[in-house]
């Protein structure tokens, strides 16, 4: 779809891929230095976590309301036109935007039968573990990205009865827009409800993979810089 080493200078899979994996090498062989630069950094990526976390309960509590108002639609014999839609939109959301917090949080699945073996296996099991956990939701979110792209490039829309404000598609477009197309973009959109195009409830998947990408490259260098796991489990046993 499009070839971004022109702009990048090297492919992308170096950028995703290659560069991560030697910067987590090289904190495992300076760890104080890595500890020391990186502090802020974590300090700032577990606020993003969390308030990813936030988002993701927010579209929780929406799913709750679209249910609540099918529920007086019906009574009231009033057709409420594209809720199934809008609450899977709501439930998809929610499942992505919560992937980083979730994991830091301790919740996903882990299997730990080998790492209660000993110290050092553990730590380099469960590094090997999240490097593949890594490279994985790396590839994962570099194609939600591209299916972001081909939804726009080729103007997929909804096939359900949902509908969206133009001006609400104009506002989100903006931030994929140079600042001199602004203009243009405001002066063609009218007040119409249109279709909703897939990419608008495709968003939160791009964003909660790239998150879960982020936090488990992030986990990982942690990892090795302290030579500890700082996934802990909030569960009561």
């Amino acid at each position: 779809m499009r070839d971004w080493q022109p702009f990048l200078g090297l492919p992308l899979w170096v950028w995703l891929f290659v560069i991560p994996a030697g910067f987590a090498v090289l904190c495992a062989v300076q760890p104080r230095q890595a500890r020391h630069l990186l502090k802020p950094l974590w300090t700032l990526l577990d606020r993003l976590y969390l308030w990813a976390g936030v988002l993701a309960a927010f579209f929780m509590v929406t799913i709750l309301a679209l249910i609540v108002a099918q529920m007086i639609a019906r009574w009231s014999s009033v057709t409420f036109h594209g809720s199934t839609e809008y609450a899977g939109y709501a439930m998809a959301a929610t499942s992505f935007f919560a992937l980083a917090h979730t994991l830091t949080r301790g919740a996903h699945i882990r299997v730990s039968i080998f790492l209660n073996m000993n110290r050092f296996l553990s730590l380099w099991l469960d590094a090997f573990a999240m490097l593949i956990a890594a490279i994985t939701a790396t590839y994962f979110a570099r194609y939600a990205i591209k299916t972001n792209i081909l939804s726009e490039m080729i103007n997929d829309r909804t096939q359900g009865q949902d509908f969206v404000p133009e001006w609400l598609v104009t506002l989100i477009s903006m931030l994929g827009n140079s600042p001199t197309k602004w203009g243009q973009m405001w002066a063609e959109t009218g007040s119409d409800w249109i279709y909703t195009p897939m990419w608008l409830p495709q968003l939160p998947m791009s964003i909660g993979t790239v998150l879960l990408a982020v936090a488990l490259w992030d986990y990982l260098i942690r990892l090795l810089v302290d030579r500890e796991t700082h996934i802990h489990s909030e569960a009561v046993e």
